[in-house]
């Protein structure tokens, strides 16, 4: 029998300091912005209106009308997959991620990645593996960089475990490090148009919003987000792939649908900037209803015209928990709790 498909790397085949550069390059277009919004019930006015978009200096190169970051980002991370999760138990986290220019309809997004951890799991049948991403456009411009650490199945369990790696990551990209948009001015801000009143200077550190609102999870939903970002994990389609033989739902997945419910609360939360840190914090399966609640983290002034950054705590819960409990007395997060979701959003001050 000839050997010519892949199986995917397992543990044993990860190396620190291995580069890979992932296939294939994927053009992005306007059906990416149609089916992002047919997907989740996305409402900021950045991405919703090219009208909106330019009356705050928002352009990509030629004028056009930029797509909203997250399609960015699980375009870039979907390329990863073949080669860092195609095995993967689940994906366990972020960190240090940073949108630096805008992806507009046209560009094109290719993805390579460095390795910089490993440490294999007690059990002995899998192991943790940490990759630095970077998507660039056709310019060789940096359009997303970021971390993300993912479990992955041994090919033996019988391998001898490599010397333990862990990296040493920023709890936080710091305020002055976010990167603003060129052009970007939110001293005209329309807040009608926007939809919500709220600046920067009526949130406050330590304040809670409850979205209200919530999702049930589809299978047909989640498989079809997948193969759009041509993300081709297997624990996503087969029902094979788990003993329990369910469809597990991306984590990208949870987290574009807990951001677009923000929008009740922080719909003038409009462009995010970096995301500091990430966990799944649980699984989630078709017939689950995402719901999802902030906190306000910190708040600051940018050198930007009108423009002012929150941080925020972006928690998915498995039905609504109005009281926005994060975790229990004894630390560990509380029942429900799907995501926990530490990001920068740029807003009007």
């Amino acid at each position: 029998m000839s050997a010519k498909t892949d199986p995917g790397n397992f543990f044993e085949d990860f190396a620190v300091g291995q580069v890979i550069e992932h296939a294939t390059p994927r053009t992005v277009t306007e059906g990416d912005r149609a089916l992002y919004g047919a997907i989740y019930p996305t409402r900021f006015a950045v991405w919703s209106s090219a009208e909106f978009a330019a009356s705050v200096g928002l352009r990509g190169p030629g004028g056009g009308h930029p797509l909203e970051e997250l399609i960015g980002f699980h375009v870039a991370f979907g390329k990863t997959v073949p080669d860092v999760s195609l095995n993967a138990v689940a994906n366990l986290g972020y960190a240090e991620c940073r949108f630096h220019v805008p992806v507009v309809p046209g560009d094109t997004l290719r993805t390579g990645s460095e390795v910089i951890g490993l440490k294999q799991n007690s059990s002995g049948r899998t192991g943790v593996v940490w990759v630095r991403s970077s998507a660039t456009n056709q310019r060789g411009e940096v359009a997303i960089d970021w971390v993300r650490w993912v479990m992955v199945h041994k090919r033996d369990a019988d391998a001898p475990a490599p010397a333990p790696v862990v990296p040493a990551l920023a709890a936080a990209v710091a305020a002055e490090d976010l990167v603003v948009p060129t052009g970007l001015d939110l001293s005209s801000y329309d807040f009608a148009a926007a939809g919500e009143p709220h600046r920067l200077g009526d949130y406050e550190v330590g304040e809670r919003i409850d979205h209200v609102d919530g999702v049930t999870l589809t299978d047909a939903e989640h498989m079809m987000a997948t193969r759009l970002w041509q993300n081709n994990a297997k624990v996503h389609f087969s029902t094979d792939a788990r003993p329990d033989g369910r469809r597990l739902v991306y984590g990208g997945h949870v987290i574009s649908l807990a951001r677009a419910l923000s929008f009740n609360g922080l719909a003038n939360a409009q462009l995010v900037a970096a995301i500091n840190a990430g966990a799944h914090v649980a699984p989630a399966f078709a017939g689950d209803t995402v719901h999802a609640w902030s906190e306000v983290l910190d708040v600051a002034e940018l050198d930007a015209p009108g423009v002012g950054a929150l941080r925020l705590r972006l928690v998915a819960t498995k039905g609504r928990d109005a009281s926005t409990t994060l975790r229990t007395a004894d630390g560990t997060y509380a029942d429900g709790v799907l995501l926990d979701l530490d990001y920068w959003a740029l807003v009007p001050r």
